[in-house]
């Protein structure tokens, strides 16, 4: 960090991370390169300015390309946003500049001001940010300063910065790996890999390798899914430091070296003293209920629960919840779900209405729906599916269906897939229009279905951007279409 005195780094992309980013380059005196494709970026950072910006610059990947090989950079630090396979990434390559995310920055900031704080790590196509809410929530109900930071939350450096916190749990995406070159966590995991982001990463054994970076170096645990043999090889594959355990987590009786469940309760065999011999009660589903559709824990889905246990494993790896492992079970019963996750944002007539617009791929997707019960869920489902092929899906989660409402612009895709893996399921399409209006109708619709003791699901398997602004208005529409429709029915 002493180095970055009087050093001209570059910095691609400024969201929020990237100012935060600079903010800490000022600190320490560099001299900054900022550049984004946005020229209304350029003039928020000219609002707020300081002396370490001597250069801001805006322009298409190609252009923003072209500027860094023309920047004189010692470091170029970029944001999730900037494709592994696109112009950038390889005109720095190119000219032998090196490249770091946000997150290695932050890990040797860390390194540099307060070494003893440890990070825990989690990746995953699905579930990530679930697992790292709950960690956090454990490692916080053990005393600890823990927030959840990276791809959740405030940006890393930010947090690292302030210099406060006893350990950071911290989600990585892939795109975030993909440049991270240093970090040393205390205990990783990478929960699950399914297809997602081919594009950026140009395939998924590219995709699958910078996931499997999130093991690299780990001290205490790396933790994997038994139920996801490609977990299990990236940790033999990987290169953790001397003594790090494997520890499996999944929804059967755990043997030695596993978290599972037995009955209702969550058991630890992986790192309580007498676990050759027997487990350690951790937590029980009931503390999980409220994380239900309707709070019902008979309906908790298993992802949910594979989460937790996921989220235990790794908490377990710090002293301070080995030496009061009851903190996992508070943790989970203080967790509150992060919007659009899973969210029984309404209940009326018997219906119970959920969130998860955030399930923007058929990963996510079947995951929600496989954990309600068989025939019970009427599917919101649509939108810009990034050309995946959603038959699969239908096939899988099948049984699970009442009916399904599709949104939208283009939907001959989902609508095919739906005709031919599940041709007698009542279909409702809801045609294009302004997002309000759109939602409105599709809540309407999914309401003329539903039956009572059924659940109205909006898990799109799709992006948002072609009918709304974010996946977060999309939920958030959902919720107070759904909450109308229930305040209708109360007044009645």
């Amino acid at each position: 960090m002493r180095d970055l005195r009087d050093a001209r780094v570059g910095i691609v992309g400024l969201g929020r991370t990237g100012l935060a980013v600079i903010d800490v380059l000022a600190t320490y005196g560099a001299r900054v390169s900022a550049f984004d494709a946005r020229e209304e970026a350029l003039e928020a950072l000219d609002v707020r300015r300081s002396g370490p910006v001597v250069e801001a610059r805006a322009g298409n990947d190609e252009q923003v390309a072209r500027a860094v090989t023309e920047a004189d950079l010692r470091l170029l630090i970029v944001s999730p946003g900037v494709a592994a396979t696109g112009p950038v990434m390889a005109a720095a390559a190119a000219v032998g500049i090196e490249t770091w995310s946000e997150i290695e920055l932050a890990w040797r900031l860390q390194q540099a001001t307060r070494p003893q704080a440890p990070w825990i790590t989690v990746t995953g196509t699905d579930g990530k940010t679930t697992t790292v809410g709950m960690l956090s929530s454990m490692l916080g109900a053990a005393g600890l300063e823990a927030p959840a930071v990276g791809n959740i939350g405030l940006p890393a450096i930010s947090v690292v910065a302030e210099g406060r916190s006893d350990v950071l749990a911290v989600e990585l995406s892939s795109f975030q790996l993909h440049t991270t070159r240093t970090l040393s966590p205390l205990a990783a995991s990478c929960l699950n890999v399914a297809a997602d982001h081919l594009d950026w990463h140009g395939g998924q054994d590219a995709y699958t390798a910078d996931k499997a970076r999130v093991y690299a170096r780990a001290r205490r645990a790396a933790v994997y899914n038994l139920a996801d043999a490609a977990t299990l090889a990236m940790v033999e594959q990987a290169d953790v430091v001397e003594g790090c355990r494997a520890i499996g987590f999944g929804l059967a009786v755990p043997g030695l070296g596993q978290l599972g469940l037995v009955e209702d309760v969550l058991i630890d065999r992986g790192w309580h003293d007498d676990r050759r011999s027997h487990g350690l009660e951790l937590a029980t589903l009931t503390d999980l209920a409220h994380l239900a559709p309707g709070g019902d824990v008979g309906r908790l889905p298993a992802h949910v629960v594979a989460d937790a246990l996921a989220a235990a494993a790794l908490a377990m790896s710090h002293d301070a919840v080995q030496a009061d492992p009851e903190a996992v079970a508070r943790g989970l019963r203080a967790y509150t779900p992060g919007a659009h996750r899973l969210v029984t944002v309404a209940q009326a007539d018997g219906v119970t209405w959920v969130d998860d617009s955030k399930a923007t791929n058929t990963h996510s997707a079947r995951a929600a729906l496989t954990g309600l019960p068989e025939g019970s869920a009427v599917w919101l489902v649509g939108g810009d599916t990034k050309g995946a092929d959603l038959h699969e899906l239908v096939t899988r989660v099948r049984s699970r269906l009442r009916a399904a409402v599709v949104l939208g612009r283009e939907q001959e895709a989902v609508v095919a897939a739906l005709r031919d893996g599940a041709p007698d399921l009542p279909l409702v399409q809801v045609p294009d229009g302004e997002g309000a209006a759109v939602m409105d109708a599709a809540v309407r619709a999914a309401a003329s279905l539903a039956h009572p003791g059924d659940t109205v699901i909006l898990a799109p398997a799709a992006a948002s951007w072609d009918q709304f602004r974010s996946y977060a208005e999309r939920g958030d529409l959902f919720a107070a279409a759904a909450q109308r429709l229930a305040d209708e029915g109360t007044r009645q």
